[in-house]
């Protein structure tokens, strides 16, 4: 009888250990892992207790309250305690939960469920790592020696990749449009691979249309080709008529594995890029991590058909605004699913194979490519807003009107004022011959341009510009590949929207040599910005009410704060006569700063006040040694307590540690 109300007074105390434990660190850990630290803490000091103190003692006669006062008691109490809070520690440094900014989980999924997972990826990771280490792709670390292995080392990537599959090869293909940043070299290998994807199933089709529209697909088009006009990673696109409209219309279908596969392996492709820029100089120096979160973050948009609905909304209000008449096609949102994007029906081809259109319509190639170009510059340099992938197969001529058509708006790119303005420079510059107009484009296109010798950046761009000196035909790629190398060997970051903006400057560079071989990009950029300053500084007499518009609402926001300059003024001269003035700069004026500091602090005193109780502690301890009458009994049980508190403070700065290296920005 005395055993059982031991036992039912132990799981009171372990109760009561799992309020206060979770009271004194607060853990985000599940609620199984928090009664499993409890359960462990009791059975393990339990049994160690029973083991070298209970055996042989009529201890159980008493039961765990009536000996609460027992220092043996309340040393297994205590270490119940400190167990289950180290235990917790264990469990929420494996836990793969991130934190947001007020520090509560983004997420929760099962502990066996995360062990699963983890399993998988590891083992998917395991066999990337091998496919790369087999085909030699830790010969980078020799490459950032000596550049005689890059054809070597371009194979061993491209057969690593190809070998991957699946998004390892989208990937590839990613970085074989990349000619601002990779050699000739890489993008003839690159160039190589090929994603073979079967086209969807009949049966595939309709099932992905029933579920986003849950009904036959004969109630929403009146006629539906099941064979494909063309089938990529992504999804596969449909020859369609609306049957309430009667218009012949585009769906593109996304396929029902994407969303899984890109989940799954878009974390091992970044772990991979991780790994390898860890064992390359090469690597680490071209961005091959942030290389691979950009292709991440772009795919991840991409397989979103609400972002390219909008996006194409976006693009067709910029272009009935510009001055370019380009042709954007319109989104039936109306008919647009989740996994589903109706568009309208382009009747043309791409200028490819355009030939015939381009005879038929009577349409000069050289105004053709100017219409295009000053298009994406439009976008690009006017509104911030522009198509990032302008690839040939992108590209349309219409059969009736012979009028530029830009399709496909799943990458579409975004610049701020300051980087439009950086980018207009940068460009004309490179057409003038101008370094300093060129690093002054530079500056504004990169993150830390601030701490550049400027001097010494112009030496390097003059150099660059004096080789391609009365050349016949700049080739746009080396050009800017030559360009990045320079800003990569002063260690400069382009922003990522830059990169994307040069990286389609490249590729829209190839388009206009398909349409027009004898195409000069720099010198129509130059007519374009010209064009377009005359056309802003003519603006306020050709459009006067709008300017007139504009400069009342721009006047109606400053009079308020004109009013008050006079009163101001008067302020500040009383203030200057009487020497009141005070310059100063306080670190705390900024929230954020002032949180971090005083965090920091706070921090900084915890682990201070625990480590002199540890001190203290181990102090008094030393003492009682030499102390043989009944003080010896109180030192030592301060000296524990001490200790006690000492471990609490330092798990509980641990836990808070870990947390702060989950937490999301």
């Amino acid at each position: 009888m005395n055993i059982i109300s031991a036992v039912i007074q132990l799981v009171g105390a372990s109760f009561v250990i799992f309020f206060i434990s979770g009271r004194l660190i607060g853990s985000q850990v599940s609620l199984v892992k928090r009664v499993l630290s409890v359960v462990i803490s009791v059975v393990f000091t339990t049994f160690v207790f029973w083991y070298t103190y209970l055996r042989g003692t009529d201890y159980f006669d008493y039961g765990i309250v009536e000996n609460v006062v027992n220092s043996a008691t309340l040393l297994w109490l205590g270490s119940m305690l400190l167990i289950s809070m180290l235990l917790y520690l264990f469990f929420e440094l494996f836990d793969p939960i991130e934190l947001n900014e007020n520090g509560t989980p983004v997420g929760r999924r099962s502990y066996f469920k995360t062990l699963l997972i983890y399993w998988k990826r590891q083992k998917r990771l395991r066999e990337v790592v091998g496919i790369a280490v087999k085909n030699g792709v830790t010969r980078t670390v020799k490459y950032a020696r000596s550049r005689e292995d890059e054809r070597e080392l371009a194979k061993a990537l491209r057969d690593t990749l190809e070998q991957c599959g699946g998004v390892f090869i989208k990937f590839g293909q990613v970085l074989s449009t990349r000619k601002e940043l990779l050699s000739p070299i890489f993008i003839e290998e690159l160039e190589k691979l090929q994603q073979h994807v079967k086209p969807l199933t009949e049966q595939q089709v309709e099932q992905i249309l029933q579920e986003n529209y849950g009904q036959d697909v004969d109630q929403v088009f009146s006629y539906f080709s099941k064979t494909p006009l063309a089938s990529a990673s992504i999804g596969q696109v449909h020859k369609a008529v609306l049957k309430e409209a009667n218009e012949p219309v585009v769906v593109k279908l996304l396929r029902p594995e994407v969303k899984h596969i890109m989940h799954e392996d878009l974390s091992i492709l970044m772990e991979f890029a991780s790994w390898i820029s860890s064992k390359s100089g090469w690597a680490e120096n071209l961005g091959f991590y942030d290389l691979a979160k950009g292709f991440s973050l772009a795919l991840s948009e991409e397989i979103d058909f609400n972002i390219e609905a909008r996006n194409m909304e976006q693009m067709a209000l910029i272009v009935q605004k510009g001055e370019i008449n380009v042709k954007v096609p319109q989104v039936f949102t109306r008919y647009s699913k989740k996994n589903v994007l109706v568009m309208e029906y382009i009747k043309g081809q791409s200028v490819t194979v355009a030939n015939a259109l381009f005879n038929d319509n009577c349409v000069n190639r050289h105004d053709f490519a100017q219409t295009l170009l000053y298009a994406f510059l439009e976008q690009a340099l006017v509104s911030g807003i522009f198509h990032a992938d302008p690839h040939p197969g992108n590209i349309y001529i219409e059969e009736d009107t012979g009028r530029v058509a830009m399709l496909d708006y799943g990458a579409v790119g975004r610049l701020a004022i300051q980087q439009q303005d950086g980018l207009k420079y940068f460009l004309v510059g490179i057409h003038q011959a101008d370094a300093a107009l060129v690093v002054d484009g530079i500056n504004l296109l990169v993150e830390n341009g601030e701490s550049v010798n400027r001097q010494e950046m112009e030496q390097a761009i003059s150099q660059i510009l004096l080789r391609i000196s009365y050349v016949s035909r700049v080739e746009t790629d080396e050009l800017i590949y030559s360009i990045f190398s320079v800003a990569r060997d002063f260690g400069l970051h382009f922003y990522p929207a830059v990169s994307i903006a040069l990286r389609a400057i490249v590729t829209l560079d190839g388009t206009l040599s398909t349409i027009d071989p004898r195409f000069e990009i720099f010198r129509e950029i130059k007519d374009f910005s010209n064009n377009y300053l005359k056309a802003s500084l003519a603006k306020p007499f050709k459009q006067p009410k709008e300017t007139k518009q504009f400069i009342e609402e721009e006047l109606a926001l400053l009079l308020p704060n004109l009013r008050k300059i006079p009163r101001r003024i008067d302020q500040m001269i009383k203030k200057a006569e009487s020497g009141k003035i005070i310059l100063h700069h306080d670190i705390f004026s900024d929230k954020t700063n002032a949180m971090f500091v005083t965090q920091l602090f706070s921090r900084f005193v915890l682990l201070l006040v625990g480590i002199t109780f540890g001190i203290i502690s181990v102090a008094l301890l030393a003492i009682s040694q030499f102390i043989h009458t009944a003080y010896a009994v109180y030192l030592n049980t301060a000296a524990y307590l001490g200790l006690f508190l000492c471990a609490i403070l330092l798990v509980r700065l641990s836990i808070q540690a870990i947390r702060d290296m989950k937490r999301t920005k």
